[in-house]
């Protein structure tokens, strides 16, 4: 296992035992039997299958591609190479996710990251199977390594993961620091340039009319300030009152994980009802 992937699994468990110790981290409010089942397959999938097969197999036919370009960016600066995966990687992924609740296909499969009524670290990997598999990001940073910037990688996917973990725990690292009116300028500039639990708390917000929700919008993970650039930001310093969907049917455990392998049944309904960026209702 890379040193970059064990950094970032001490990370991931350590916010683990921060909410087991203050907020339940296996007992959350209206947790599902199928919620503990879409988060274990789904985050062993990525990790284990996805993730590194996408990163090998982007690299291999760059390799096939432009083989003249193998570690051509290897002594790049540093400041250039952190922009390129900022670039590529984490605007990339702005878009995916903003496409995600723009479009009713790929909502599906992002559903199940929303459909948990909780906020936890445990829901930094809940997505459907293959909603990774086509998210362009992971396959530009397996062109970024080929092209020599590994390095670079190591340090950035730590500091990005760290952010999303905290961005998604129940233990909110900056409630307290509002609270601190010293601090205020300081957290104006935070809250503007990386994701917070309070921006992205409000995305998984359940209810529209809720002050503290946001669902159409604050989509950054690393980057909140990609919100900012792009007119999607909503910035409340306050927390939904609820967690999950509005306005959809249930989804099942086959639709959360592998639509539309199994697709929605007449019972249920939908996964989605309207798409739009403006015009959805759903979450």
């Amino acid at each position: 296992m890379p040193n970059y992937a064990i950094a970032i699994l001490v990370i991931y468990l350590g916010f683990g035992v921060l909410e087991l110790w203050r907020s339940n981290l296996f007992a959350k409010a209206e947790q599902t039997r199928d919620d503990g089942i879409v988060e274990a397959v789904s985050m062993a999938m990525l990790l284990v299958i996805t993730q590194p097969a996408i990163l090998f197999v982007s690299a291999s036919l760059a390799g096939l591609v432009a083989p003249q370009f193998a570690g051509a960016l290897t002594d790049l600066n540093i400041f250039a190479a952190i922009a390129l995966f900022l670039i590529f990687d984490d605007m990339t992924q702005y878009w995916w996710h903003r496409a995600s609740h723009s479009f009713a296909w790929l909502y599906n499969l992002h559903r199940a990251h929303h459909n948990a009524r909780y906020m936890s670290m445990r829901l930094v990997y809940r997505n459907n199977l293959f909603y990774y598999m086509m998210m362009p990001g992971l396959w530009f940073a397996g062109i970024l390594l080929y092209l020599g910037l590994g390095w670079v990688y190591a340090g950035y996917i730590i500091v990005k993961m760290t952010v999303i973990i905290g961005a998604h725990s129940d233990v909110a690292w900056d409630k307290p620091l509002y609270a601190i009116k010293w601090l205020s300028p300081v957290m104006w500039v935070v809250e503007r340039v990386i994701s917070t639990p309070a921006t992205h708390h409000a995305h998984h917000g359940r209810h529209a009319e809720d002050p503290g929700t946001h669902y159409k919008g604050n989509y950054g993970n690393l980057l909140f300030f990609w919100d900012v650039l792009f007119g999607t930001a909503k910035i409340t310093r306050t927390f939904p009152e609820s967690y999950g969907v509005e306005n959809l049917a249930p989804a099942t455990l086959g639709q959360q994980l592998m639509w539309p392998v199994f697709p929605e049944n007449k019972d249920n309904g939908p996964a989605i009802e309207v798409a739009g960026d403006t015009t959805s209702t759903a979450a």
